[in-house]
């Protein structure tokens, strides 16, 4: 996921509180206007490696197609030392690999049978640093695995095989990235703020509810409780098509998630209640 955050605050009176949020939940739900191209590209992957594994349910044979783009953002560069640090230490979630995780589709393996694969692309200089170096080819796996069951919620095995004289099963499809993404965080009765010592960063608490409850889903409501933040300024919001990163600042706050459906990033709205400190984000489904 690739983001380009900003975050806008503006302060309102108790009196325009409930003016305010229904003229954002109105903005939400209403009619999705058709987005033009400009805030994604489609990229399309070379191949790199595949690597064969199974469902841990059923034991149903998967197949990951790692792949390769410049289009997509490299991680932070990190050695083969700090690399040994970080996954020694108690939160290894900190350092994260810029992916696009392709939609499964159904191939022919050698013995003739159907069999899910998976594309995940990452960039071309990070994916030849790791073909160098096998822990952060294992790295990678990890990773790539950890996102595929986090967003289509499937358990796939930690033992895999990488196929030696094939870079890739079955075809390589072509994924469309988000080059930016600006959801806009209006502030409700904003007080005046007050320094809080640095504390470790801590998961908020998260509601998630779809709308409508039964049916087709239109929309997704997040609301996270944020107590002691005492304005949207120390907020910093990122959406992805399928994913909620949140930060409030200074290390106070982190959440990471993601979404059971693909949302609309640009139309979505975001509100932050300063009295009751929760951060509602009101997202349109799609597909």
């Amino acid at each position: 996921m690739e983001t380009d955050s900003s975050l806008l605050s503006s302060e309102f009176s108790q009196c325009q509180e409930e003016e305010l949020y229904q003229q954002l939940l109105l903005q939400a739900m209403g009619k999705i206007q058709s987005s033009g191209t400009a805030d994604s590209k489609t990229i399309r992957p070379q191949p790199g490696l595949c690597a064969k594994t199974c469902t841990v349910a059923d034991q149903q044979k998967v197949f990951l197609n790692i792949c390769q783009s410049p289009q997509v953002p490299p991680p932070p560069t990190l050695s083969h030392e700090a690399l040994v640090e970080l996954l020694d230490s108690d939160d290894p979630s900190g350092y994260r690999v810029p992916m696009s995780l392709g939609e499964p589709h159904t191939e022919m393996d050698n013995s003739k049978q159907a069999c899910t694969v998976y594309d995940v692309v990452v960039n071309n200089e990070f994916f030849q640093k790791c073909q160098s170096d096998e822990l952060f080819q294992q790295f990678l796996l990890v990773v790539s695995l950890e996102g595929l069951e986090n967003k289509y919620s499937v358990a796939l095995s930690r033992e895999w095989k990488i196929l030696k004289n094939r870079k890739f099963l079955g075809s390589i499809m072509e994924q469309n990235i988000r080059t930016k993404s600006k959801p806009v965080i209006q502030e409700l009765n904003s007080n005046r703020e007050t320094s809080l010592a640095p504390v470790p960063a801590k998961s908020p608490e998260l509601c998630l509810q779809v709308e409508p409850a039964t049916g087709v889903p239109q929309y997704l409501i997040a609301e996270i409780h944020l107590p002691g933040v005492a304005s949207a300024r120390s907020l910093v919001l990122d959406l992805g098509e399928d994913r909620l990163v949140l930060t409030a600042r200074p290390s106070l706050f982190h959440l990471d998630c993601f979404f059971p459906h693909l949302i609309n990033q640009e139309s979505s709205v975001a509100q932050y209640n300063a009295s009751k400190q929760i951060l509602t984000v009101t997202m349109p489904v799609v597909g």
